[in-house]
């Protein structure tokens, strides 16, 4: 499979002179069968997601997308993502099944597009998700293993401030690369280290994974004053994808004021086990 990552930024993006390097939108990867093949599968709809038009060739989208959770920084390209909102697009788009909350009546597939109309439709946006030209469905996931464009997708709920957020593990038979853009684990305890508890989903998703994509919004020194808004220190995830056995790790999620210097600066830390690499946007990846 070939992964392009089209946003690898967190919260907000980031544009300025300081980020260039890294890249400023936020989080978005798009996924091809192959390297002759456009992509097919896309995790999360981050402002990255204008990025994924420039990967279909001028062909219209064909495919799915699923949203690890529906924070701002997850869906706001949604709308600007011209190779789906054409006439001739076809776009599944699946979020997490939604816990009942009081006073709504929505749930499961049923609710899938109305609770993403919560955040996209009048006032807050001038259309609603059925506004977007193309063939769009909506659907939600549980945690479990479905079928997605040929792909094998292991969904599995992390812990993440304000609202349910999952993880995926994609398998093409042959490769696997695990995604948790957004993790709490401290939620769950302090941990061995303090960075936040090696729970099972977690560990299940990275196990023998080729590519371990993680968040790594915060440093070490970070996480007494900041973990709780959502996220760990980047020293948890390399500590995570080691205990898991992943290949390789990708740094992502990055803090929206974290500069390219600061980013070379937490590259540096670490070593070859396993592999560690800042995520940069345009970045392309063959498994």
């Amino acid at each position: 499979m070939r992964i392009y990552l089209c946003g690898v930024r967190g919260s907000t993006p980031a544009p300025g002179a300081e980020f260039v390097r890294y890249g400023g939108h936020t989080s978005c990867v798009a996924i091809a069968p192959d390297d002759t093949a456009a992509p097919s599968l896309i995790l999360d709809a981050g402002t990255g997601l204008r990025r994924a038009t420039g990967l279909l060739r001028g062909e219209p989208f064909a495919g799915t997308i699923i949203l690890t959770h529906l924070h701002w920084d997850h869906v706001h390209g949604l709308p600007f993502f011209a190779g789906g909102d054409r006439e001739d697009a076809r776009v599944n788009l699946l979020l997490p099944e939604q816990e009942p909350q009081p006073g709504s009546r929505r749930e499961g597939n049923a609710g899938a597009e109305e609770v993403l109309a919560e955040g996209m439709s009048p006032p807050h946006f001038p259309i609603t998700p059925r506004g977007l030209r193309g063939e769009w469905s909506f659907g939600a996931v549980a945690p479990g293993t479905f079928k997605a464009e040929g792909f094998t997708v292991e969904a599995r709920e992390v812990p993440h401030k304000g609202g349910r957020t999952f993880g995926y593990r994609v398998s093409d038979g042959h490769s696997a690369v695990a995604y948790i853009p957004d993790h709490c684990p401290t939620a769950l305890g302090p941990g061995p280290e303090g960075w936040g508890e090696y729970h099972p989903d977690a560990l299940a998703l990275a196990a023998g994974a080729d590519l371990l994509i993680h968040d790594a919004f915060l440093r070490p020194d970070e996480v007494a004053a900041q973990a709780s808004f959502g996220h760990p220190a980047a020293d948890y995830a390399v500590s995570l994808a080691r205990r898991a056995g992943a290949g390789r790790v990708l740094l992502a999620h990055h803090k929206p004021d974290r500069t390219d210097d600061e980013l070379d600066l937490l590259a540096a830390r670490f070593g070859s086990d396993p592999d560690v690499d800042v995520a940069t946007e345009g970045q392309v990846i063959d498994l």
